[in-house]
């Protein structure tokens, strides 16, 4: 969301988590889109903690290696559209009045300041009009994002010293966002999950605009933890065990699993009580609408019977995301270069790759 150039030139997508690189670059052809290169690159522990960049210049040197080994087309521009960490920012919708164009930077920076807990001078700051829904509003809707200077800062260095130009810097949730929402509908309110390898997001959206995020630690890591620790295998024995069983297998695999799941599933009523209770009411869910459906995505969402256990669980529809729905034309079971399956992954960088291409 913090645009570092005002033009669009031809970029890739590249999402940096705290273990893994994924690369992502699209191009357009016959009046639609088609993948043009990915990849990803392993991130050895202790390079980026919770976020943020420890180790600078071993980043830069596993970003540029990274680039070198894409699948695909040999990826020859220097910009780039990043990922920067859900963890470590603060996204917050805002109701100013209406009032002229030029009026509303003030306006929204005046009233950031009571949703953003740190002061504007040490956050990059960024914010969007929302698109209004109905035509009777009385007040304007306003998405602002931040993220502090301390941690946006590192990744400006490991870009800039593999040789790359931001274009821009984006929090995941607003990549994610944009991979699995059809561009320019009307959405009834949902609950997307990024169940990723080291913490999991949550990001309700409704209408046109995310609505509310959060991230806890419980992670596809810890479901592998669990299974090592109880089962006295290797981590990798016990993430393989995971892969090929997952809740549908032995069950003392589902057994290693079924606590660290059940407290994720605990901490989704947690933050969905705690969002409907404080969002104002012609937000969302108004004239007693519930949460339509649950979207999973990341790696972890590929875990064998999770999408049953939580729909039973959560008593709501839960179904995996298509990172692809702005993407290719038509659906289809996977794309021949990257499987279905392995595009949950990608889900960031696809929306990240997509914010330059696609408007």
């Amino acid at each position: 969301m913090f645009n570092i150039l005002p033009q669009k030139p031809n970029a890739f997508g590249l999402d940096i988590s705290d273990l893994s690189l994924k690369i992502i670059k699209l191009e357009k052809t016959g009046g639609g889109l088609r993948l043009s290169s990915f990849g990803e690159t392993r991130v050895p522990p202790g390079i980026i903690e919770g976020g943020e960049i420890k180790k600078v210049e071993n980043l830069a040197e596993i970003i540029k290696k990274s680039l070198k080994q894409v699948k695909g087309k040999r990826i020859k521009t220097k910009y780039v559209v990043s990922s920067l960490p859900e963890e470590k920012s603060f996204l917050d919708i805002l109701q100013i009045p209406i009032m002229k164009q030029e009026e509303i930077e003030n306006a929204v920076k005046f009233e950031a300041e009571n949703h953003i807990p740190l002061k504007l001078d040490e956050v990059y700051f960024d914010f969007e009009k929302i698109q209004p829904i109905s035509k009777q509003k009385k007040y304007q809707e306003i998405l602002i994002a931040a993220t502090p200077k301390e941690i946006v800062n590192p990744y400006f260095k490991a870009l800039e010293q593999a040789g790359l130009r931001p274009l821009a810097l984006e929090i995941e949730s607003l990549a994610i966002v944009r991979a699995l929402i059809k561009k320019n509908t009307l959405t009834r309110p949902l609950l997307i999950i990024d169940f990723g390898e080291t913490r999991t997001s949550f990001i309700i959206f409704s209408g046109k605009s995310l609505r509310f995020t959060s991230t806890i630690p419980i992670s596809s890591q810890i479901l592998t933890e669990s299974i090592s620790k109880n089962l006295e295998v290797s981590i990798e024995k016990a993430e393989k065990l995971k892969r090929e069983e997952g809740l549908e297998g032995k069950k003392e695999i589902f057994e290693a699993i079924i606590p660290p799941l059940t407290d994720l599933t605990e901490q989704i009523k947690i933050y969905l009580k705690y969002y409907l209770s404080h969002a104002p009411q012609n937000q969302i869910l108004t004239n007693g609408e519930k949460l339509e459906k649950i979207l999973l995505c990341g790696g972890g969402a590929n875990l064998k019977g999770l999408v049953g256990f939580l729909s039973s669980t959560l008593k709501v529809k839960v179904e995996l995301g298509n990172p692809w729905v702005n993407i290719l034309k038509e659906m289809v079971e996977e794309v021949p270069e990257l499987s279905f399956e392995k595009s949950l992954a990608y889900t960031s960088a696809l929306g990240l790759a997509l914010r330059v291409i696609s408007d």
